[in-house]
């Protein structure tokens, strides 16, 4: 037996994502809610009559278990297709379950991103002045795991030949491909950087048509580094929030094809800024806007 209830979800924009993140407490889902993933296509179908028909990221999160965490966050993919992937990442998501959650005070929150396993420090920027409302300032984010850590190299190689080219496959934060955009032509990149991305994804074990691993070139000179990065149905506009963490990360470890990475790395959009140590990479400056709230209808499943 089912009835009809409604959830009420918070729809928050991070500056550099491509897109919207739909954001949802588990604890005011009602029960069951989430049990089949016939609730995500209502909830997708629901969406196509809102004002945000093309919002392909959703967040989950709710109140954590473990010691010194705050939040535990769930990330949910929408392909174009219609499917829904479970496995990704994504940090501009993560900051939108941040800036969402109501009981987010002014100082710094702790986030388990349960799919990748990352812990990750998001830390309120203090600038001149009053401090600004969590909601309308400046985040710095840390990923609490050291780029030499296990894991970092899926492969265990810093470089990889994919079709002749040499690539390195990080797994930070997400699991990336990063190439020298000079070793490929600059007519039909981004067919090219798919191509290479199917590749990668069979190293991996992925589907080819999965969202992981994500894919970025990158350009490397005396005024520093240049990157252009693929997304779930196109070019990103600035590069994922993962994906500059996973840069540094790579430009950390001795023989990636990545140089060192610290400061303003440019983008089509912008810039993005990041800094590495021994024990986390940082992004820094990051910020994302509440759009607006909204209810949305989900089946419920009765347990007697």
């Amino acid at each position: 037996m089912a009835g009809d209830g409604r959830a009420t979800a918070t729809v928050v924009r991070a500056h550099d994502a491509p897109g919207p993140t739909l954001v949802l407490r588990l604890d005011q889902l009602p029960p069951g809610a989430l049990a089949l993933g016939g609730e995500l296509a209502r909830l997708r179908h629901a969406l196509a009559r809102s004002p945000y028909p093309q919002l392909n990221k959703v967040a989950l999160y709710g109140r954590s278990a473990h010691p010194g965490v705050d939040l535990d966050y769930r990330f949910v993919q929408i392909l174009p297709g219609g499917g829904f992937d479970f496995r990704t990442g994504c940090g501009h998501s993560l900051l939108a379950c941040v800036v969402a959650d109501p009981r987010t005070g002014p100082g710094p929150v702790t986030v388990r991103a349960v799919t990748s396993g990352d812990t990750v420090l998001c830390e309120p920027e203090h600038g001149p002045g009053p401090e600004p409302r969590a909601d309308a300032g400046a985040y710095t984010l840390s990923f609490l795991r050291a780029p030499t850590a296990p894991g970092t190299l899926p492969t265990g190689r810093p470089r990889d030949l994919l079709d002749g080219i040499p690539v390195s496959l990080v797994r930070y934060g997400n699991p990336y491909v990063f190439v020298d955009a000079r070793r490929l032509p600059e007519e039909g990149l981004r067919e090219r950087l798919e191509g290479l991305r199917a590749r990668a994804a069979r190293l991996l074990g992925h589907p080819p048509r999965s969202a992981l691993p994500k894919i970025a070139a990158f350009t490397a000179g005396p005024d520093g580094i240049a990157v252009r990065a693929l997304t779930v149905g196109g070019w990103h506009p600035r590069l994922a929030l993962t994906g500059a963490a996973a840069l540094a990360a790579a430009g950390a470890l001795d023989g990636t094809v990545v140089p060192p990475v610290h400061g303003e790395v440019r983008t089509p959009g912008g810039t993005v800024t990041v800094s590495a140590a021994p024990d986390r990479v940082r992004v820094h400056h990051k910020r994302a806007d509440v759009l607006e709230r909204l209810e949305l209808p989900w089946r419920v499943h009765a347990t007697a």
